[in-house]
């Protein structure tokens, strides 16, 4: 799942070898990993932690297999360079049959549910400057897919014109949050026992149920595999760029954790559903909790947009590999945009809404909807690193993994105990995302006749 994705999809990238310094691909990296998860996802990891020091070092973990699972995107991306991303990857590494596969996943769990997911987090955020009763989140969260939407739906043009000004809030609200937390603040007791949640799983649940939603926030990092196709010198300054942005990611993150844990402690950070608003409230008054929701819902806005942008591709991609299908890749010469796999991704967005609305939280039900299927799929791709060196050796490769095979293999082996993890905690939503990509099975009988 990635809710933090970049201003245009990588279908949008237009490849310019050799156009990008290092210190520019370091700001591409940074401006589309760092995002609106860090206001919404800390008090879940909180949850799942039995101190303040295994909450800050799930953060750092998470911020270490950013940096192993970007190395190996960028292989596969500078070696195939497709505007399909994954689909590509996996229908090369494992058959078209798992291509279209993903492609059924992405359409109707993966983008949808983390579309879904930040709604959830801007309604939570809008509840603050205007509470519209117990569903208000909902409310918020589908009226605000179903208005980007209809944008999109006009044309690309004008939703990059309104991605440019949102993305600006992101780093704003980061860095409000942090010099208040660090600076104004009392530092109160970090330390408490465990949840609920804790006493009832395993060591090994509990790790991993946190480090699923840690790297929700650190998602996005697997458009590293675009920036491969544009940096100049790729084989001498990939590794740099990878390891830069992850140091430069990492050290944000960890400071408005820090910041987190100095206001509320472990215990009140779990107890938090708008954990910025809450502690800006806490500094300097309700106002102060206004403008940050103000700028946290622009931050979501910019995430929800984005989103909606580059996930109505992924039907194109049916359309284009399943005649059947092939009424999901009209093309709308007027906006340049697919106007029908458009509505169709904001009609999934919306039932998923309404679901999430009847669960005790929303923002945890598409976390649990979409978590299994995403790391099923990324265990996939990290394999396929190996799959296509072995099958695929004589070919050129700009970039390659360093410490080969050992990099893949430990994304591979942490992406199937995340699908664990999530799959036997994540409570009812997880089944759900599964039996909805058992659905997906008969496209591959469709896509054959």
């Amino acid at each position: 799942m990635t809710v933090n994705v970049a201003a245009t999809g990588p279908a949008a990238l237009a490849p310019q070898v050799g156009g990008l310094s290092v210190l520019d691909a370091v700001a591409m990296l940074v401006g589309v990993v760092v995002g609106i998860g860090i206001f919404g996802f800390p008090p879940l990891v909180a949850q799942h932690a039995w101190s303040a020091p295994v909450y800050m070092a799930l953060w750092l973990a998470g911020g270490a297999l950013m940096f192993v699972g970007a190395l190996c995107y960028a292989e596969l991306g500078s070696t195939y360079p497709d505007a399909g991303g994954e689909y590509a990857f996996l229908a090369r590494a494992w058959g078209r049959n798992v291509g279209v596969l993903f492609a059924w996943a992405r359409g109707t769990i993966i983008q949808t549910g983390a579309i879904a997911a930040v709604a959830f987090i801007f309604g939570d955020y809008a509840q603050v400057l205007w509470p519209l009763g117990p569903y208000g989140p909902a409310w918020y969260g589908a009226m605000v897919v179903a208005v980007l939407t209809v944008i999109n739906m006009v044309g690309a043009l004008a939703s990059r014109r309104l991605q440019r000004v949102l993305t600006l809030f992101t780093v704003l609200a980061m860095v409000v949050v942090a010099l208040a937390g660090l600076t104004l603040s009392t530092p109160v007791d970090m330390q408490a026992g465990a949840s609920s949640e804790v006493r009832q799983m395993s060591m090994a649940g509990t790790l991993g149920m946190g480090m699923v939603f840690v790297l929700l926030t650190y998602g996005g990092w697997n458009e590293a595999a675009y920036l491969s196709g544009e940096l100049r010198d790729v084989r001498r300054n990939m590794w740099r760029v990878l390891l830069l942005g992850t140091v430069v990611i990492t050290t944000i993150y960890l400071l408005v954790n820090l910041a987190y844990l100095r206001v509320f402690g472990l215990e009140g950070l779990r107890g938090t559903h708008t954990v910025g608003a809450d502690m800006m409230s806490m500094l300097a008054g309700p106002w102060a909790a206004i403008l940050l929701s103000l700028l946290v819902c622009c931050t979501a806005l910019g995430t929800i947009n984005a989103c909606i942008f580059t996930g109505a591709r992924v039907y194109y991609a049916l359309g284009r590999d399943v005649p059947a299908l092939g009424v999901l890749g009209a093309w709308s010469n007027r906006g340049a945009t697919p106007v029908r796999a458009l509505a169709l991704q904001g009609g999934i967005t919306l039932l998923l809404i309404l679901f999430g609305a009847f669960s005790e939280s929303g923002l945890e039900a598409m976390v649990a909807y979409t978590a299994p299927v995403f790391w099923l799929f990324m265990f996939l791709t990290a394999m396929a690193v190996i799959v296509l060196r072995r099958r695929d050796g004589g070919r050129e490769r700009p970039f390659r993994v360093p410490f080969y095979p050992l990099t893949p293999l430990v994304l591979a082996l942490t992406c199937l105990a995340l699908f664990w993890a999530s799959a036997r905690y994540a409570g009812t939503g997880a089944w759900l995302g599964l039996v909805v990509l058992v659905a997906g099975l008969p496209l591959l009988w469709v896509g054959r006749r």
